[in-house]
């Protein structure tokens, strides 16, 4: 279970530019769950996930996983138990290295640093099996360097190695965003088959809104800091596009848009 207790982050703040994007803001995750979030630009949406994995700080309140506060552990201790897919394909890969290397990197993380050999040659073949699981054909291209990919075959890998050891929380940061819409489709459904496979608890944030209804079993609309909606279970399956169209339309009224 993750747990945002009395959020308080404030930007600029003593400045006459000070803006506040959360005032004891509140939100529960449940274990199991997966969670997509939709909001316009600047409503909190990305901010919410580098606060909980640990990207940027916040002024006052918790960050608790099951029963540990986690609020001033550093980002790099918090990828042992959050994997994070990024916007950016290049963000999770390596482009200079091969495939086969940049998953034995995956297959240490959290693991510490001596003089062994960076890939474990014993260790192949789970990553062939890890690959094949994508679909894409690239447990045939081990030594093929990944700047050489396409951009969905970089964000399935990404997707990939950010789940190949064991984590609590899968943090997906729009991450089909940069992708052509069939791409976007492979990956989303790709994204889905992984959460159910390995029972993740997993928080999206997308601009699309039919994913957003379509994927999960939670939908939260984010708004100046609040969640203004936030369904599940039965509620959620209920929710259509235009539902959220319709409260998107409305907030662009009242902030004059």
């Amino acid at each position: 279970m993750l747990k945002l207790q009395n959020i308080n982050k404030y930007y600029n703040a003593g400045t006459v530019n000070e803006m506040c994007l959360f005032e004891d803001f509140n939100l529960t995750i449940r274990d199991n769950e997966f969670v997509s979030v939709v909001g316009s630009n600047g409503s909190g949406k990305t901010s919410m996930l580098n606060i909980i994995c640990g990207s940027i700080p916040v002024d006052s309140g918790q960050v608790i996983i099951n029963t540990t506060d986690i609020t001033n552990m550093p980002e790099y201790k918090r990828q042992r138990t959050i994997g994070r897919v990024y916007q950016n394909p290049a963000m999770g890969t390596c482009p200079s290295m091969t495939i086969l290397e940049n998953m034995s990197l995956a297959d240490n993380k959290g693991k510490s640093f001596n003089l062994r050999r960076g890939t474990n040659k014993q260790r192949i073949d789970f990553y062939r099996d890890q690959l094949s699981f994508l679909g894409l054909g690239l447990e045939d291209k081990l030594h093929v360097k990944v700047g050489s990919l396409s951009g969905g075959q970089r964000q399935a890998m990404a997707l990939l190695m950010s789940t190949m050891t064991p984590i609590e929380f899968l943090i997906l940061d729009e991450h089909t965003a940069a992708l052509d819409p069939k791409t976007a489709e492979i990956i989303m459904q790709l994204t889905d088959k992984v959460v159910k496979e390995k029972k993740l608890t997993t928080i999206m944030v997308t601009h699309n809104l039919r994913y957003a209804v379509e994927y999960g079993n939670r939908l939260i609309m984010m708004h100046q800091g609040r969640a203004i909606i936030d369904k599940a279970g039965d509620e959620k399956a209920k929710v259509q596009i235009d539902d959220i169209l319709d409260q998107f339309n409305e907030i662009s009224i009242e902030c004059g848009n």
